[in-house]
């Protein structure tokens, strides 16, 4: 035990120690059971029922059959309902229930077929449903049930009855339809052919007026296409001139811009040069400034030195000059006085002078002749069947020379040196 609830399609009953004769109805809701306690469960959902009666005698004595639909619940809107019907159904099922609620209906439905004839029942179904409402309800109610709806569904009979009761009526129905027919045709046709005369008429009028209607719209359209065509030609013709002045005014405001770009450009580059200016200023120009300074300084002192040196050299130089000048004089005139003594001695000796000096002459021409063999390295000499070989052959080549000088003295100067030493020799053996 202990909470027990329960849908709102239903009610609880709580009965037991503490409730005396009078159970507890919880409908949708929930309720706490004790153990000495009881609960059980009533529905409250619709039934539905088919209440069929077939072969039921009218008051006529004629069997007819009638099929009824009814809504029943139980009705949990009033205490003393609610109480009934648990009195009646708790710890039944729905279908017990149902089968109880349908005999009740069917019974009634029977006992109302029996007092009406075939034609009240058929032509004026709702009075039927109404007699076995009335009747059934006050069963059912005392049962605890509400009836929420009730309706004939279906008459029928077996022997034809029904469709005999309509057969006349149909006759009627399709006599009089019949002559309605032939005498709508023939209206019907009259009427087409005044209709048809009106509608040509009409038509003939009708199209005058809309052959007119079209002209006088072609007349209007035409003006009215000129008009619109001008008036057309003309905002085009606004629209492309405000456009071009548009685009013109549009020009001059990018022109204007790129005019301002272009003044920024050339702040910017002007700031641009003077910062590189400055920058140049900084470190190049004052740089070179001062390493053009220090470089004439540097070059001043080089001139000052250089000058000084020049004049220390050309002192030197003149110093010098002056004591080989000196010395050349002083030489000159020694020389000159040994040659004025040589001469006065030649005048005395001319040949062995001559001899003399063309002995202390001999050995340089000599030595001068042999200098270019003593830079050789190899010497390559051929000599014919009769010549000499060997070092002999070098030194007859040199004395061959020396030999020859004698006689380009005497066709130099005049002087035959061979014969001076001939003389020389002569005179002195005497």
């Amino acid at each position: 035990m202990g909470w027990e609830s329960c849908g709102p399609n239903e009610v609880l009953v709580v009965s037991g120690c503490g409730h005396g004769d009078h159970p507890v109805y919880v409908p949708g809701g929930r309720v706490y059971v004790w153990p000495f306690q009881t609960f059980q469960r009533i529905s409250l959902n619709v039934m539905t029922l088919n209440v069929v009666s077939p072969k039921v005698f009218t008051n006529q004595g004629v069997a007819v059959s009638v099929t009824g639909v009814a809504q029943v619940k139980v009705d949990a809107s009033h205490e003393q309902m609610l109480r009934t019907a648990c009195q009646q159904f708790l710890g039944k099922s729905e279908r017990e229930i149902e089968n109880i609620a349908l005999e009740t209906l069917e019974g009634h439905q029977r006992a109302i077929m029996g007092t009406m004839s075939v034609e009240e029942i058929y032509q004026d179904r709702q009075k039927f449903s109404e007699k076995v409402f009335e009747v059934a309800k006050s069963d059912l109610v005392n049962m605890g049930i509400n009836i929420v709806s009730y309706t004939i569904k279906d008459i029928s009979d077996d022997h034809g009855y029904l469709l005999a009761l309509g057969m006349p009526r149909t006759a009627e129905v399709k006599r009089n339809a019949t002559i309605g027919e032939a005498v709508a045709n023939r209206d019907a046709g009259i009427k087409a052919a005044q209709a048809d005369e009106m509608r040509m008429s009409a038509k003939f009028v009708n199209d005058i007026e809309v052959a007119k209607a079209q002209r006088d719209f072609e007349l209007k359209k035409a003006a009215y296409d000129g008009e619109v065509n001008t008036r057309k030609a003309q905002s085009e013709l606004a629209y492309q001139l405000q456009a071009a002045k548009t685009k013109q005014k549009i020009k001059e405001e990018e022109m204007q811009i790129k005019v301002i770009e272009r003044k920024q450009q050339i702040s910017v580059q002007e700031q641009e040069i003077k910062r590189r200016d400055r920058e140049l200023e900084a470190q190049v120009k004052r740089p070179a400034q001062a390493e053009k300074y220090r470089l004439e300084t540097i070059a001043e002192a080089n001139r000052q030195r250089v000058v000084l040196e020049a004049q220390a050299r050309a002192e030197a130089i003149r110093l010098k000059g002056e004591a080989e000048a000196f010395a050349i004089e002083a030489k000159a005139r020694a020389e000159a006085e040994q040659m004025a003594k040589k001469a006065e001695a030649w005048q005395d000796y001319q040949s062995a002078a001559m001899v003399d000096m063309v002995l202390e002459t001999l050995p340089k021409v000599a030595a001068e002749v042999a200098a270019p063999l003593a830079q050789t390295k190899k010497i390559v000499m051929i000599a014919g069947e009769n010549g000499e070989l060997g070092a002999s052959r070098v030194t007859g080549e040199v004395l061959d020379i020396i030999a020859k000088l004698p006689k380009a003295v005497q066709d130099l100067t005049g002087v035959d040196i061979s014969a001076a030493m001939k003389l020389a020799t002569h005179t002195g053996k005497r």
